[in-house]
């Protein structure tokens, strides 16, 4: 598999992404040992894993998960390509967590120490890591709120309308035809603090009322405002500019 150049990297021609200086790409290009793929369902981190490197999502979708010893899971976040991987493992002496990989995912992966090198050699770069650790941290807040007060409804309408946002900005052609959405409905269910027959009959419910549609893996909007509305959302759901590992 031939390795992409950080500096070739197609998802910093996105808005999305803050540019770097050649510096700060010469320095993330040097952290990085390798990049790999993994087919849909692969573990990327295992719960309780001691060695696990850092990585940066060039493609596909991933999530973050815990897991009950009855095999409950609770899905704590979706990652999406640009999205830095591993940093919560470096805290403490074993992940807490696991990452699977929900689709086809193409990685960049980044040698253990990677962190205090850049904190170190480019403190700019540093702060970017911690910008990044603590809107991942925002995101989880959201998912907090929703299943803590927010209905089933609402829960699901905040769930399509940040996935679709998110999904949104790593289109450059558009989204007539809608995002990528290769959720299950156990992913939802997992993910909202939903049972499976909940998810699937508010699902339904929203779709009859016109509000969004999922066919074929992708996902549209139908009716934005009055999703939103239902919602409750803070601010339009769309992401802010960041940085890139």
């Amino acid at each position: 598999m031939k390795i992409v150049p950080c500096a070739s990297c197609p998802l910093r021609n996105l808005s999305l992404f803050l540019p770097q200086a050649e510096g700060e790409l010469a320095l993330i290009e040097s952290l990085k040992r390798d990049q790999s793929t993994l087919p849909a369902d692969a573990s990327i981190i295992h719960e309780g894993q001691t060695n696990a490197p850092l990585f940066t999502l060039l493609s596909g979708w991933a999530f973050r998960f815990k897991t009950l010893s009855d095999g409950r899971r609770q899905i704590l976040n979706f990652l999406l390509p640009g999205d830095f991987i591993g940093v919560q493992q470096k805290m403490a002496d074993a992940s807490a967590h696991g990452v699977q990989a929900l689709t086809d995912v193409m990685l960049c992966v980044f040698q253990r120490d990677a962190l205090w090198e850049l904190h170190r050699s480019a403190p700019k770069l540093g702060f970017s890591v911690t910008w990044l650790t603590a809107h991942e941290e925002s995101v989880v807040d959201d998912a907090l709120l929703s299943v803590g007060r927010r209905s089933a409804e609402e829960r699901i309408a905040t769930l399509l309308i940040l996935l679709y946002k998110r999904a949104a900005a790593l289109q450059p052609e558009g989204t007539a035809d809608g995002v990528p959405f290769p959720l299950t409905q156990q992913h939802i269910a997992d993910a909202l603090g939903l049972s499976l027959v909940h998810t699937n009959k508010t699902l339904r419910k929203l779709e009859r009322r016109g509000l969004h549609r999922i066919q074929d893996g992708r996902l549209e909007l139908l009716d934005v405002k009055s999703l939103a509305r239902l919602a409750d959302l803070y601010g339009d759901g769309r992401p802010e500019a960041r940085p890139l590992i």
